[in-house]
């Protein structure tokens, strides 16, 4: 057994998310969103540098000699599988091991609006979601996923970095390839997969400016594109891929946005009333007649007043989200207004005081 297994185990017995490992600190667990060190002692380079190598190949060791960070998935012999980050800095190693469950989640299970069901039902487009690291994107997209393969009759083509759920084929066939492993990039697999007779392909992550491209490309040719951005909201998601393609292209992409995008679900996780859990907060979009012409006139940011007004079509905007959760007593409102736009709202559900200053900082961030 690797030694580094043991504070894997221990992480998985305190039920935490996340395993971080420095030079100079001691092991620390990601506990409902806080960051907690265990009782051991600090990390030195040389013994943290022995830990990490035992679970290397002989590959990886030699690109991370070269520099280069490293995204793997590792199965502890014990049991437990981890989405691991590998890198160097100005003390040594570090490594962030991310626990993934053996079970793929149902999207019931998850409690998410029953509108994500509807977006696994269409045949081409592109259905996004969106949100900041560590907001649960891959345990929603491996959920639709999950009930497409449950559901329906496909071919389904995962690109991942790395793989994390691991989905057995039920009624569709699900073909999960690995960046680094079985495809040098995201746009190389996407432009590989297209040849391999796809009825649904889920891009791991919208990175770069050929893979948006690529994954456009395959939107409007008849499949049914699912993918990530790290964005904070349905707006900027669209003008981050606006902007993130060549400006001769930009009439080309807003007609794309405006015709192929079907959704964009953007989450984030607060916790519950009692700290010992979190729950996913989503804002969703829905596009429509009203939303495409915003976005092919420039207009985005009227966006959120079609959205306001769009609940019987399943939209919903993060604010409401996180009031009528508080209202139902799901969250803790002092943790949500960390995640609201407008702070002022949720001022009255607050009980810490120290709170204020962000309440504040909200208002003067808007004038």
């Amino acid at each position: 057994m690797a030694r580094i297994d043991a504070f894997l185990k221990l992480g998985l017995a305190q039920g935490c998310s996340d395993i971080h490992l420095a030079v100079g600190v001691p092991p620390m667990l990601r506990m409902n969103g806080d960051l907690m060190p265990i009782k051991f002692r600090e990390l030195s380079d040389t013994e943290l540098e022995a830990y990490i190598l035992e679970i290397l190949t002989a590959k990886q060791k030699e690109m991370l000699h070269q520099g280069v960070d490293l995204d793997f998935s590792y199965v502890a012999d014990e049991g437990g599988r981890f989405r691991v980050n590998v890198f160097r800095k100005a003390t040594g190693y570090g490594a962030v091991f991310r626990f993934i469950p053996g079970e793929v989640p149902t999207l019931d299970q998850l409690n998410v609006p029953p509108i994500l069901k509807k977006f696994c039902d269409y045949h081409q487009g592109m259905v996004l979601v969106t949100g900041s690291t560590g907001t649960g994107k891959s345990t929603t997209l491996a959920a639709m996923v999950d009930h497409l393969n449950s559901t329906r009759s496909l071919n389904i083509i995962s690109l991942e970095d790395p793989i994390e759920f691991v989905h057995p084929s039920k009624q569709s066939q699900v073909i999960q390839r690995e960046l680094g492993t079985h495809v040098t990039s995201f746009a190389d697999g996407v432009r590989a997969a297209m040849r391999e007779d796809p009825d649904v392909i889920l891009v791991g992550e919208l990175r770069d400016a050929e893979t948006i491209s690529m994954a456009m490309t395959a939107a409007e040719t008849g499949h049914l594109v699912l993918g990530t951005l790290h964005t904070t909201g349905a707006v900027k998601t669209i003008d981050r891929i606006i902007d993130a393609l060549p400006g001769e292209l930009r009439e080309q992409t807003k007609g794309f946005l405006a015709m192929s995008l079907k959704a964009v679900i953007t989450q984030v996780l607060v916790k519950t009333p009692d700290g010992r859990g979190r729950r996913a907060m989503l804002e969703i979009l829905v596009n429509s007649r009203a939303i495409a012409k915003l976005i092919t006139t420039d207009q985005t940011h009227q966006i959120p007043s079609q959205m306001q007004t769009g609940r019987d079509r399943g939209m919903q905007m993060l604010d409401q989200t996180l009031l009528d959760a508080i209202n139902a007593k799901e969250i803790d409102p002092d943790d949500a207004i960390r995640f609201a736009h407008d702070k002022k709202k949720f001022e009255r559900f607050v009980t810490d005081t120290d709170l204020a200053s962000i309440i504040d900082a909200g208002e003067e961030k808007k004038l």
